[in-house]
């Protein structure tokens, strides 16, 4: 599953000759590569995928992504434990 995160740009730092950055993901910092969003600000958010920031969003649409995120981690679409819901399991519906 490929899953893409909103998160808050609060450090632009070089390392190898690559702009990267520490983003602020709900709480929970990560470091992430800015090379695909060079225009992008501290302060400013972002979809980070695989480590890579791949889009500078507005807080408006980050805070409704987040939301989402939310609601579906409280209907158990992600299981904190690391195993699949039941009706994943298998593929069939339980």
């Amino acid at each position: 599953m490929c899953l893409a995160i909103p998160g808050k740009l609060i450090e632009i730092r070089e390392e190898n000759g690559l702009k990267m950055g520490t983003v602020d993901i709900n709480g929970a910092l990560t470091k992430a590569c800015l090379e695909y969003v060079p225009e992008i600000a501290v302060g400013q958010y972002t979809i980070v995928h695989a480590g890579f920031a791949l889009k500078i969003i507005d807080e408006e649409e980050a805070a409704e992504s987040l939301k989402l995120w939310d609601e579906l981690i409280k209907n158990g679409a992600f299981d904190v434990d690391g195993e699949l819901p039941p009706s994943q399991i298998g593929g069939l519906e339980k």
